[in-house]
């Protein structure tokens, strides 16, 4: 199992590495796109749970107006009148996830892995998530693809929060426990390739 996860580090190490470098003019231009669209500040910074247990910064591209306490762990469930145009790009892109090979090159996170939250939600389902961070937390994963409308079935809701601690979390959560059970190299792989087919040829609804 060490030398498994050894080889899945070295992997994620590398391509991270890779793509940071590969894609720096892109990086840089979002960046300066996202500054004179919405000022700064550029990125948004989270504090996430990762492995073991242990709290991270998350960062992505930002894509809403400023909310106080946002960092924190402010929940604003379905909440799309706050996504700025250029924001709504970068979410159908998921550009604005690039921002995350810094932290998959540091060792916070894997390309792939179940996505991590943030404090207030695994503290919703603690025994759940004990096993769910036995791996490190993923740009993509599953529940990434199934839930990739989520913000809009939230929108809808009458009480979102209720609605993602009731029924969407525990969905993912069975989706991140069989993740753990099952995952293999040629499994990421995978989940890799359809993460890229449904951003480039997203699915009608």
């Amino acid at each position: 199992m060490r030398d498994v996860h050894w080889a899945k580090r070295t992997f994620d190490f590398c391509c991270a590495a890779v793509g940071l470098v590969v894609l720096s003019p892109v990086l840089l231009v979002l960046a300066l796109a996202v500054e004179l669209t919405g000022g700064p500040p550029v990125l948004f910074r989270q504090q996430r749970v990762g492995w073991n247990g242990r709290d991270f910064t998350l960062c992505k591209f930002r894509t809403m107006t400023v909310l106080a306490d946002a960092e924190r762990g402010a929940f604003a469930p379905g909440n799309i009148q706050r996504v700025t145009p250029l924001g709504r790009f970068l979410r159908r892109t998921k550009f604005d996830e690039l921002p995350q090979l810094w932290n998959v090159l540091r060792g916070d996170m894997s390309l792939v892995g179940p996505r991590p939250e943030v404090r207030k939600w695994v503290e919703v389902y603690p025994e759940r998530w004990a096993k769910v961070l036995e791996v490190r937390p993923g740009i993509t994963d599953p529940a990434s693809i199934q839930f990739r409308h989520e913000e809009e079935f939230l929108a809808r809701s009458a009480n979102p929060e209720r609605t993602y601690r009731d029924v969407v979390l525990p969905q993912k959560l069975d989706l991140y426990e069989a993740y753990v059970r099952q995952q293999s190299f040629l499994g990421d792989l995978a989940i890799l390739g359809k993460t890229a087919w449904v951003v480039l040829f997203p699915p009608r609804r």
